[in-house]
């Protein structure tokens, strides 16, 4: 029997990972549940957010289903650690960003297909009146190591550093600007890392009939990194004719985001403008409560859905919050271990509720959060699981 390492983390985490493996049982998954320390209380506590324990759990089992992380600014999170750890040098790190670098998860996958029935899909108005509602049917690839998130960044950079950036003649710009007042941020792209992301689009395309591939990206300002990805794109799509490769910048794709998104298959990108580009199509499905990913390396593999810890909801009992992003990022788990049968059965399930449309969660009804919304019509997410697993 296959073992899951489960990292609920904080917030909302605890109270959608328990649900989506609530799901999973009932859906016929056999699988043991280790669940392993994760997050903010490991960081006041221990001065490590990620402890090692954890990493070796991961690294053993290979799969891991996250729940959602606090993150915040180190000097605020300086001030929260415990009396005995402040002033020892700790820094505060994103765990899910140390877990991509630890496992190399280097492709991270978003998927944006609508509901039927979602009264938050898009809509777009015709010109003379009526109202159209496209299927919205994309698929992110987000390059997950790298680029402005790699984390190679200084405040007040070291004279080696400043001597260094100031080689190069744009830097002319900066040389009146004190260090201690300069703030320096790289993005790093590599041609290993782009041939792989880009490859992995092409192939899911191809995998799945999807017929077009978009590189978005800003070759026309970043020249060299963004250059990089478009030159890479280019040769590689020689080898996937059937595929028509696109390319757009993010700013103009971010314009062009409601004008026609049905068109847009899978789309490729950087870390940054993968983040950006899969937030602006989640928008369209329903936003972050559908919105779930893949992290993906050659050996690991950990899946969660994209939204925060909301930690202004982690108290509300019964819980208000939506979990079907969480059920979908168990979903694509399932997909990646060959269980399509069962992932099928969930995701069939999950269409239907949101189609009939009896059971809605407070964002599916458009109302502000908060202990009211049940008064107003919303489901709990006890009794979303519950109307999800009665139409397995």
């Amino acid at each position: 029997m296959r073992t899951i390492v489960a990292l609920p983390g904080d917030g909302i985490g605890k109270i959608v990972l328990p649900e989506a493996i609530r799901l999973l049982n009932a859906a016929g998954f056999k699988a043991n549940y280790v669940y392993a320390d994760i997050g903010w209380d490991f960081w006041c506590n221990e001065g490590n957010p990620l402890p090692q324990r954890t990493i070796d759990l991961i690294k053993e089992h290979k799969i891991a289903l996250f729940g959602a992380i606090t993150s915040k600014p180190n000097s605020e999170a300086q001030k929260e650690l415990s009396p005995q750890l402040q002033n020892k040098g700790l820094v505060y790190f994103s765990p899910i960003v140390a877990l991509r670098q630890i496992f190399n998860l280097d492709v991270c996958i978003r998927p944006c297909i609508s509901f039927k029935g979602n009264p938050l899909n898009f809509i777009r108005k015709n010109i003379n009146g009526s109202y159209d509602e496209p299927q919205i049917n994309t698929v992110i690839f987000r390059q997950n190591t790298e680029g402005l998130y790699a984390g190679v960044e200084w405040t007040n950079p070291p004279k080696q550093v400043r001597d260094a950036f100031e080689t190069h003649p744009r830097m002319k710009y900066f040389k009146d600007v004190p260090s201690e007042e300069l703030a320096i941020s790289t993005r790093i792209v590599t041609k290993k890392a782009s041939e792989k992301i880009i490859r992995a689009a092409f192939e899911y395309a191809r995998k799945f009939n999807y017929k077009n591939v978009t590189l978005c990206e800003k070759p026309n300002v970043l020249r060299e990194t963004s250059g990089m990805m478009l030159k890479i794109a280019k040769e590689i799509s020689k080898d996937y004719p059937e595929i028509s490769l696109w390319d757009t910048n993010i700013d103009a794709q971010m314009m062009w985001l409601t004008k026609n998104p049905e068109d847009y298959g899978v789309i490729v990108a950087e870390n940054m403008f993968g983040d950006i580009i899969s937030d602006g199509f989640a928008g369209l499905i329903g936003g972050l409560g559908f919105a779930c990913s893949a992290n993906l390396g050659d050996k690991v593999a950990i899946f969660e859905p994209t939204h925060g810890s909301a930690p202004k909801y982690a108290e509300l009992n019964p819980s208000i919050v939506n979990p079907i992003a969480m059920f979908l990022s168990s979903v694509m788990m399932l997909e990646h271990i060959g269980e399509f049968h069962i992932a099928n059965k969930i995701r069939n399930a999950i269409a239907k509720v949101v189609e009939e449309g009896k059971v809605r969660s407070y964002d599916m009804l458009k109302l502000k959060g908060g202990k009211d919304v049940f008064e107003k019509g919303a489901c709990s997410t006890e009794e979303m699981t519950n109307a999800v697993i009665n139409n397995l």
